[in-house]
């Protein structure tokens, strides 16, 4: 499968480096702002093609695919540039700005019938099956619990007074949309919809949260999730029956799962995988691909549909809003 990246950051060069050890995997072209930069980034990864421009790259005949990992402000409307021209797209979390947008980006892969799945790793990795397959041990379910606090490096440079765009409104940034995420998208895959969310988070000056805490409401549970760009914690990840408790690591990257029994008893039920877990979104959209399937079930699009409407609902109560919630929705 070939393709086409755009962005020129670390987490590119982490998809790229795993996806050189997935097999079929050819990296053909990549994008930048500028030719420099653009020169430079493909040179180090051998890609024969460079691009400044999103449509030129979108209608290239040397493509099959596109892996964004722009800011999240510009997802959407390169990801429709894209599939307008018929490429599938790989597009990094959060998906878009907002739900609107969201739902644009579907509408397009639905016109011009190309795949669109959300890279959220951790949901994609062994080791999250291992949870998914192994939640009826616990009995009823009656509590869901995930941390992921992550003292930015850029927040140093935000307390001197530089702002960049991690914590830039402007891009659609912040705690929620760059770490919250990943304790909210495996919830949705595993629980759906909830009843009913209240959040609460420490803003900002510049206009983004800093850190914040969302409680969600099921019929028969609850769920408590904790993110932060401005602190650090090492809480393991819990999921919280009548008979027994799952224990997670690490809800954004799970390396170790275990069953906790009332009766005293560990069961181990982690499952092997490679440190690099972006080898297992990129098979998934290969596996897609080759099939001639269009969404992923697990990453699927009701999926990143639901996690974006709940963190537009989060955002309504912080009050953190976006230069795109009052553009609307991209068009397809």
């Amino acid at each position: 499968m070939r393709f086409g990246v755009i962005g020129t950051n670390w987490i590119t060069e982490e998809f790229i480096r795993a996806g050189q050890e997935v097999e079929g995997f050819s990296l053909q072209a990549v994008y930048s702002r500028t030719i420099d930069r653009a020169n430079e980034f493909a040179e180090k990864f051998s890609a024969p093609h460079v691009f400044t421009d999103v449509e030129e790259l979108a209608a290239s005949k040397h493509i099959d695919a596109v892996y964004i990992a722009s800011p999240n402000s510009f997802h959407a409307e390169q990801a429709i540039q894209c599939m307008n021209l018929g490429k599938h797209v790989l597009c990094e979390k959060p998906f878009a700005s907002n739900a609107q947008e969201v739902e644009a980006m579907l509408l397009a892969a639905e016109k011009n019938n190309v795949l669109l799945m959300e890279a959220v790793k951790s949901t994609l990795a062994p080791n999250f099956f291992a949870i998914q397959e192994n939640l009826h041990k616990l009995g009823k379910i009656r509590r869901y619990v995930a941390s992921n606090c992550q003292y930015s490096s850029r927040y140093d440079a935000y307390k001197e007074g530089t702002i960049l765009r991690a914590f830039d409104p402007n891009f659609a940034n912040g705690a929620l949309m760059d770490i919250g995420i990943y304790c909210l998208y495996p919830l949705i895959v595993l629980f759906g919809e909830p009843s009913q969310i209240k959040a609460e988070a420490v803003m900002l000056e510049s206009g983004v949260d800093g850190e914040g805490s969302i409680l969600l409401k099921y019929p028969e549970h609850d769920a408590v999730i904790s993110y932060s760009k401005i602190t650090t914690s090492y809480l393991p990840a819990e999921i919280q029956g009548e008979d027994a408790t799952m224990v997670i690591d690490k809800i954004n990257h799970p390396q170790k799962v275990e069953i906790r029994y009332r009766d005293g008893r560990i069961e181990d039920v982690t499952r092997a995988q490679t440190p690099k877990t972006m080898h297992y979104e990129i098979r998934e959209f290969m596996r897609l691909f080759h099939a001639g399937e269009k969404e992923s079930t697990t990453n699927s699009h009701t999926a990143s549909l639901l996690a974006m409407q709940i963190m537009d609902e989060a955002r309504k109560q912080i009050g953190l809003v976006f230069p795109a919630d009052q553009r609307g929705g991209g068009k397809a």
